[in-house]
């Protein structure tokens, strides 16, 4: 018996001496995991996931590097885009300029093979205030042009190890040419390419530096079919060596009375609005107002039907007893919803307004 007792301890103790080991190889090849720099990182794409999204927009038989499948979930089909030139209101020049500069030659390159300089741009800028289409303006651009899109958020492009960074701006153009025809889109490029400075860190010019170079690359290339496209609403904060690069800048501006029009019935063509709605007067009164603020207020205009119609039942603070809404019997948008949406938000607009004004 007492040797029995022995062996049922010496059994518990290598029971716990396993269990410590094996705690220790996890806890050991997780900390070894975590500063493994080939790591497959947050938002990367297998080989297998990359293959059936290049299948969706045309190719086949294209292997990725593994900083190419980090950015490969960026990668838009054009025909997936939902926004098109009758979805912009207010900007007819510019669309027309946009699709003689840069959508002919992208889609008719026979016709301009032997111009060096009627060929699509290869950078190109969209700059003016916020919530004046910008980034409206650039998908429907991919979209028209045929290209596929690539939307950059600027954190995929950075790393916590040192030179990876780099890698990743050198596989967004490494990626971009083998889905050429293709568009680099980049929303607010001033926080990523602005103006440098000794203040610099070394990274962040380092890999400014790479993005610069990697672009001059495209513009020796006379067949690769990829254009840079930024927006910015601080054109003055972006690198002057950028703006160089964007040979062709396109100011997206406030609307004007007409455009305003043209954008409240674009934003109205699918709601339920009185016949006499007035669009002309409402324009008027929307003076400094950006197509996103004219937005905001048909919306509020729209909610304080729907409040109207609320108002004649007894419900608890969450509606959870209100009967089915029926759309049918909430009443269609007039004027005056309009005008009482204009005077709520009117203070949030002359701000906007004045900030506007000060950075021109």
């Amino acid at each position: 018996m007492p040797t029995i007792h022995i062996n049922v301890r010496k059994l518990a103790t290598f029971l716990q001496l396993g269990l410590v080991s094996v705690i220790i190889y996890y806890g050991m090849k997780l900390v070894i995991d975590s500063l493994d720099s080939t790591r497959k990182r947050p938002g990367q794409l297998t080989q297998k996931e990359a293959d059936q999204l290049l299948q969706k927009i045309g190719l086949k038989g294209i292997r990725l590097t593994d900083h190419e499948l980090s950015l490969a979930s960026t990668v838009i089909d054009p025909l997936t885009i939902p926004v098109s030139w009758k979805d912009i209101g207010g900007l007819d020049s510019l669309i027309k300029d946009l699709k003689e500069t840069v959508i002919l030659p992208m889609r008719q390159r026979s016709l301009f093979k032997k111009s060096h300089l009627l060929s699509a741009p290869k950078g190109v800028l969209l700059y003016g205030p916020p919530g004046c289409g910008k980034t409206m303006v650039a998908k429907a651009t991919a979209r028209n042009a045929g290209c596929r899109f690539i939307n950059v958020q600027v954190s995929t492009l950075h790393d916590k190890w040192y030179g990876e960074s780099q890698k990743l701006a050198a596989a967004l153009f490494s990626l971009a040419r083998k889905l050429a025809p293709c568009i680099v889109f980049i929303d607010e490029i001033d926080s990523f390419l602005r103006s440098r400075s000794l203040h610099d860190h070394e990274v962040t010019a380092m890999v400014k530096a790479q993005f610069m170079n990697m672009w001059d690359g495209l513009q020796t290339e006379e067949d690769c079919q990829v254009m840079i496209m930024g927006a910015t609403n601080r054109p003055e904060d972006v690198d002057t060596a950028i703006l160089r690069r964007m040979v062709a800048a396109f100011h997206v501006g406030l609307p004007d009375g007409k455009q305003r029009e043209s954008i409240l019935k674009i934003i109205l063509a699918n709601e339920r609005v009185e016949e006499d709605f007035d669009y002309g007067h409402i324009a008027s009164l929307t003076e400094g107002c950006s197509g996103s603020d004219i937005k905001e207020l048909c919306r509020s205009a729209a909610i304080g039907c729907v409040r109207e119609y609320l108002s004649g039942f007894e419900c608890d603070e969450d509606y959870a007893n209100l009967e089915k809404l029926d759309e049918v019997t909430i009443r269609n948008i007039n004027t005056k919803d309009m005008e009482a949406a204009i005077e709520k938000c009117k203070p949030l607009f002359v701000h906007h307004k004045s900030r506007t004004e000060a950075q021109k």
